[in-house]
């Protein structure tokens, strides 16, 4: 699945008559689109004229990683949704130096790979470090950004949908040199709750949380959906596991996991749940890039 438009520039202002100085003014205005709800709500906004973005840029970390239920909203409801009403949704991947593309699972398939770029979970339930979403969110945005005129000097604005619910995770997300971070939703004073009326407000369904179907973030409640409601899912969700683990004990190393149960997968979420307490949700990327 594609979606392509052409690309939307914002000219910059005349020079200054008074200082001979160029007035600084953003090379362009995005909004970094998840698929969920808090990005969803932002293209409503947008649509309405609400927020003044006109051009949305979805990051694919690849068809075979990302959940199915998102990249089916994004193909058969927001992009028609978009189109009509005139705003840009771009389809992103990474690309190698090739021009080939790089998915999250290629990354993670590879046998020769000293680290893994998702937050797996160690055997004391502790989350590993990632590079998911600096490589294949955040760099490959920037990448398109840079290739649109966007520099350290004349930066492109980058709309995140963090909801007011979500506030703190406004903090985690550090600017790169060629862009301006705002929070439109964070101006608005919108909760998740609010986004998700707004949604339906437009007459749109509300979509499902965004993420890689196999992270290691997903809360027990969201594991034991996928192995009883979308069982082919968890067992590609346990085939990662067992890869990475193959990989790290050709490496010498211990075994690493998708919950923070320290046990692989089928034991940690069993076909007949136990009665655990419920984690709080998870962020997923329903903003437009992993938060947590």
């Amino acid at each position: 699945m594609s979606h392509h438009a052409r690309t939307h520039t914002t000219p910059a202002h005349d020079a200054n008559q008074a200082t001979g100085q160029r007035e600084p003014d953003p090379l362009l205005k995005v909004i970094s689109y998840g698929g969920g709800v808090q990005s969803t709500a932002l293209l409503v906004l947008a649509a309405k004229g609400e927020i003044d973005y006109s051009t949305f840029l979805f990051a694919n970390v690849g068809d075979d990683s990302e959940h199915p239920a998102t990249l089916a909203y994004i193909r058969d409801v927001a992009a028609p949704f978009a189109a009509s009403a005139g705003i840009e949704l771009h389809h992103l991947y990474r690309t190698r130096r090739d021009g080939s593309t790089e998915t999250l699972m290629d990354r993670l398939a590879r046998p020769e790979a000293r680290s893994i770029p998702i937050p797996v979970r160690m055997a004391n339930g502790a989350p590993g470090r990632r590079s998911c979403t600096a490589d294949f969110k955040i760099k490959v945005i920037g990448r398109w950004l840079r290739r649109q005129g966007a520099t350290a000097n004349q930066p492109a604005t980058v709309g995140i949908g963090i909801s007011l619910d979500e506030i703190h995770r406004a903090n985690r997300r550090r600017s790169e040199p060629h862009e301006q971070v705002e929070y439109p939703l964070l101006d608005l004073r919108l909760r998740r709750s609010d986004c998700e009326q707004i949604i339906e407000g437009a007459g749109l369904p509300v979509p499902p949380k965004s993420s890689c179907f196999f992270c290691p973030f997903r809360t027990v409640a969201a594991w034991r959906e996928q192995r009883q409601n979308e069982p082919e899912l968890f067992a590609k969700s346990v085939a990662v596991e067992q890869m990475v683990n193959r990989h790290r004990a050709a490496l010498g190393r211990d075994s690493v996991y998708l919950t923070r149960y320290g046990r692989p997968l089928t034991e940690a979420i069993p076909a007949q749940p136990e009665s655990r307490p419920e984690e709080s949700d998870d962020s997923g990327c329903d903003s437009g890039w992993c938060m947590t």
